[in-house]
């Protein structure tokens, strides 16, 4: 299907701005007046768009940062030293001829005049509409949707997976895209910025033009990003869930473990500085809830999401607790990537199911897969091979808990993949008793291909693995109590601007497993 057959039964409403957390008030306050708020610095202070998250049966994340000069080298996006009182409103139809929850919130400096608010009480399982107002000014509308009730029957989900967004390397032609698709949640899976220098070649080098690793340095970088007109409307048309991974603090790092390169934060005391500071700002930036609000270097991102009878989702984070990355070691137990809370907290949402279909929503490559044409054997670093014991334990875990319909949710490979998870890591011709879906970058990379050179080996030494493409884009799946299918949309270049996206392959796992089939499209 190309672009022009997506649907767009939902309309895209672009929004604008972040914000700190406030409480929601359901149809209590008035709409915030100009007389009623300090009036915040000009133009315009909604440049950044806006943004909801982590839906649940009754209410949404919103999020808005007021910043009229985004990219101020100070970081404090040209707002002034003092508070700034934010009004919300939420609607059931994009005109607000229907409100149904407003209130106020306070935009304060120290947190860059972000602002998050947890709006509770609305309709379980509906749309709605929401906005903001600074002063006189009044953000772009977004569109958001909360889940239904655990346990209610829900016979569709539609939803796209995305990850590695490097600026410099390309324009989003894949959010323009993604935007007018009929969604109701995005779920990103890391590297929402890229800390390094890298200029490119098209006109969107990074500011600050050093390595961003200050709190002022990663405010600059993430609000240079917010400015993209395609992420901005992919952010209004839908609520997000989203999760980091490495390049959102500094590549390959692990733990308290910097990237080996000579800089100050080989120190770790240094890096968890460092941490500290790009942690702050992504949450800054991002529509989370106030128990993801970093204490320090600590930010506890592993949390579920659930939607209705059909799907569990778990969002894990496998950068801040694993150890560091040993090729050399893939199976010394003592290796993990989760961590031992964490772990725990999985095994358990595991072993108790409230839905048919289940996800596991990470960073890196789950399924074996082995890079060494012929004999002998070849993993990535950065990869669950790289951590086989515990990988293995997971797996079995699957299987031995009966956790229904198990998917895995995969990024930052920048290639489509999709696979089936065998039951002994050693065979891959073992039967599947999992499915992985890996979305390719957005636009790191740049334009890419629809296979590289040595994909034909790959695919030869790894059976499991059914499909790979190269090209730049996202995974758009829709769920339901039957079958899980995933559309691998991409995009022919993101050196252009505009290019409109198409689906490459599609695929289907049909409900109690059995492997992936092509879908025929």
């Amino acid at each position: 299907m190309d672009e022009a057959g997506a649907v767009v039964s939902r309309r895209t409403l672009l929004g604008g701005a972040a914000a700190l957390t406030g409480a929601a008030v359901v149809l209590g306050a008035p709409w915030v007046r100009a007389a009623d708020a300090a009036a915040p610095a000009t133009p315009y202070p909604f440049a950044l768009g806006v943004a909801s998250g982590d839906p649940t049966p009754d209410g949404v994340v919103l999020w808005t940062r007021l910043a009229p000069d985004p990219v101020a080298p100070d970081g404090h996006g040209g707002m002034p030293a003092r508070p700034v009182l934010v009004g919300w409103e939420v609607a059931a139809d994009a005109e607000f001829r229907r409100p149904v929850a407003r209130g106020s919130v306070v935009a304060r400096p120290e947190d860059a005049h972000a602002v998050h608010v947890e709006v509770a009480g609305l309709r379980a399982g509906a749309e709605h509409f929401y906005r903001f107002r600074a002063g006189a000014e009044t953000s772009p509308v977004g569109r958001t949707r909360t889940a239904p009730p655990p346990g209610a029957p829900l016979g569709l989900l539609a939803f796209a997976v995305a990850s590695c967004q490097n600026r410099p390397d390309g324009y989003y032609n894949a959010y323009a895209a993604m935007a007018r698709d009929d969604l109701d949640l995005v779920v990103f899976l890391g590297d929402y910025i890229y800390e390094g220098p890298g200029e490119g070649t098209l006109g969107r080098g990074h500011l600050p033009v050093t390595e961003a690793s200050s709190l002022t340095d990663y405010r600059v970088r993430h609000a240079q990003y917010r400015t993209d007109p395609d992420l901005q409307a992919a952010h209004a048309a839908a609520a997000w869930a989203v999760t980091l991974d490495d390049h959102d603090v500094e590549n390959n790092w692990a733990g308290d473990v910097s990237q080996v390169d000579g800089e100050p934060d080989g120190d770790p005391a240094v890096f968890r500085a460092r941490r500290a500071d790009a942690y702050r700002a992504f949450w800054e930036h991002m529509p989370l809830r106030r128990a993801q609000r970093p204490v320090g270097p600590d930010m506890a991102m592993h949390r579920r999401l659930t939607f209705g009878d059909l799907l569990d989702v778990h969002l894990l984070d496998t950068r801040r607790h694993r150890s560091d990355q040993d090729p050399a070691h893939p199976a010394d137990p003592a290796r993990t990537l989760l961590g031992a809370e964490q772990r725990a907290w999985l095994w358990q949402g595991l072993a108790t199911p409230r839905a048919r279909w289940t996800t596991l929503a990470q960073q890196v490559f789950f399924s074996p897969r082995d890079l060494a044409p012929g004999p002998g054997t070849a993993i990535e670093e950065d990869s669950w091979d790289d951590y086989a014991v515990e990988r293995d334990a997971l797996r079995d875990h699957l299987v031995a808990a009966r956790t229904p319909n198990p998917v895995i949710l995969t990024g930052d490979v920048h290639a489509h993949h999709a696979c089936d998870v065998p039951a002994d890591s050693r065979d891959p011709t073992s039967r599947p008793v999992a499915t992985e879906f890996v979305t390719t970058s957005i636009s790191s990379g740049g334009d890419g291909a629809p296979q590289g050179p040595g994909d034909a080996a790959l695919l030869a030494e790894n059976p499991h693995i059914h499909l790979v493409d190269r090209r730049r884009g996202y995974v758009r799946h829709t769920v339901t109590p039957r079958a899980w299918r995933a559309d691998f949309r991409v995009v022919a270049a993101v050196s252009t601007p505009g290019v409109p996206a198409s689906t490459a392959a599609s695929v289907v796992v049909a409900d109690g497993g059995g492997g992936l089939q092509a879908d025929g499209v």
